[in-house]
């Protein structure tokens, strides 16, 4: 699933191509994606209004529309991607990783679209069919934002209780934004064990995991996503840790599929 980083590729590509451009029609056809809303409900709500600003938290995204109409969130599932036409026909697009050997873009695989009144589009292209597009998308239950969370607010986050670590930084109701891949990254860069005991952690360690968080973050905005973390390509059978060469470990926290150094990521028990 897309993460932060991607999210927020997506939500910047909408903010600097798609706003204050007027709406001339909504293509809300596909049920799956535009659920609970009925064919129609989209188009109705939100033709003749502009896009007025692109928001994130975590990976929720959502955009604001003109003459206090509803805020129109984008879901972008396993591999969406937003595709953004202009008036002049010049295409951009952002979000999920963009595979070398992707295929070409079937028009059946634009899941949702808002066709501008020059001419270009904003697209929710989806081949799996796993995005979400819907009006008024709840924030409330959402943690702080990983890229904005200050050092003090992490610190007792991550403290807090006595769950696994990555569990904790999985939990979009504490911190919004980290995945699976991230939470990997993460306690790799800080040499944190998975599944050591979030009350069990010092503040050295809480303080290692923010810097990490940092790191993984930018890191990832500036390389392209998630998938470009310095241990990602280790995470298989037979890998290796990158920085010292120890075997990798895999086992399953918090639900989730999970690798680590076996050497700099000892279990907290030994």
């Amino acid at each position: 699933m897309p993460e932060l980083p991607e999210v927020e590729t997506a939500r910047r590509l909408i903010a600097d191509e798609a706003l204050h451009r007027r709406i001339a029609d909504v293509d809300d056809s596909d049920t799956f994606v535009c659920r609970p809303h009925a064919p129609g409900e989209l188009r109705a709500a939100l033709t003749g209004r502009t896009l007025t600003a692109a928001r994130r938290r975590g990976k929720t995204m959502w955009c604001e529309t003109s003459e206090g109409g509803p805020d129109l969130g984008i879901h972008l599932g396993m591999g969406g991607r937003i595709v953004v036409t202009s008036a002049d026909g010049q295409v951009a697009e952002g979000g999920g990783p963009r595979r070398r050997d992707a295929q070409p873009r079937k028009p059946e695989w634009d899941r949702f679209t808002l066709g501008f009144a020059d001419g270009g589009s904003l697209v929710l292209f989806d081949k799996r069919r796993l995005g979400r597009v819907r009006l008024d998308p709840g924030i409330d239950a959402l943690g702080p934002d990983a890229a904005e969370v200050t050092p003090a607010e992490f610190g007792r986050l991550i403290t807090r209780g006595s769950v696994a670590v990555k569990a904790r930084l999985l939990d979009q109701s504490r911190i919004a934004g980290v995945g699976n891949l991230l939470a990997d990254e993460i306690l790799w860069q800080a040499r944190v064990h998975p599944g050591a005991r979030t009350g069990t952690l010092r503040p050295a360690d809480a303080d290692r995991l923010y810097r990490a968080l940092e790191s993984a973050l930018a890191s990832a905005m500036t390389r392209g996503g998630v998938h470009t973390g310095d241990v990602i390509a280790a995470r298989h059978p037979g890998g290796t840790c990158p920085r010292c060469g120890a075997e990798m470990r895999h086992g399953t926290v918090g639900g989730r599929s999970t690798w680590w150094c076996s050497r700099e990521q000892a279990p907290p028990d030994r």
